[in-house]
């Protein structure tokens, strides 16, 4: 069992060990080399470096205005893509997902949109590995129903930790096939 000392680390069997390192001990050392390692990939504050034209992603700041913003953003997009469609639908689920983002994770947001085979893929980025908590809301509740509102209304939903968190996902189906890309 070694003891720490000032200056200098006590191990049993008598060899001392001088503060050669400058002085950080070994928890700050192994900090430091796990969170050069484990730093993200791509900052979630930068769009997705690789966009097609069925793809799309925005950094969301980590204010009020920020769940308003990406409503507008799929709106907007998907106004682009012409599955206006689905629009009513990925505004509410979207909003929803954001929101709960900015409340219970901490750090840098994402919105990413992709279409394929005509079904909208909307996936939210953050920096809390802890998924999504379900929980039963009473009839007065304010809150506590974004994982019912995600059964009810997409076709697929879920979520996946990442090297930088996780990202929470959910797929809509939209009515006119064909009308998005294959890519």
């Amino acid at each position: 069992m070694a003891s720490r000392a000032i200056g200098r680390t006590v191990t049993p069997g008598g060899a001392d060990r001088s503060s050669r390192e400058g002085g950080l001990s070994w928890a700050t050392r192994q900090w430091a080399l796990w969170s050069r390692a484990l730093a993200p990939v791509r900052p979630l504050d930068a769009p997705r470096g690789r966009a097609t034209a069925w793809d799309a992603s925005w950094p969301l700041q980590r204010d009020l205005t920020s769940a308003g913003r990406a409503r507008r953003l799929v709106t907007a997009q998907l106004g682009d893509w012409a599955l206006t469609d689905l629009a009513d639908t990925a505004e509410l689920l979207v909003s929803e997902v954001v929101t709960n983002a900015l409340r219970h994770t901490r750090g840098p947001l994402r919105l990413n949109l992709r279409v394929r085979d005509s079904r909208l893929a909307c996936e939210v980025e953050d920096t809390e590995p802890a998924g999504p908590l379900r929980s039963v809301a009473d009839t007065d509740a304010e809150g506590g129903r974004g994982t019912e509102l995600l059964d009810l209304l997409a076709d697929a939903w879920g979520n996946t930790r990442t090297a930088t968190g996780k990202t929470i996902w959910f797929e809509l189906q939209s009515p006119a096939p064909g009308s998005a890309g294959n890519a």
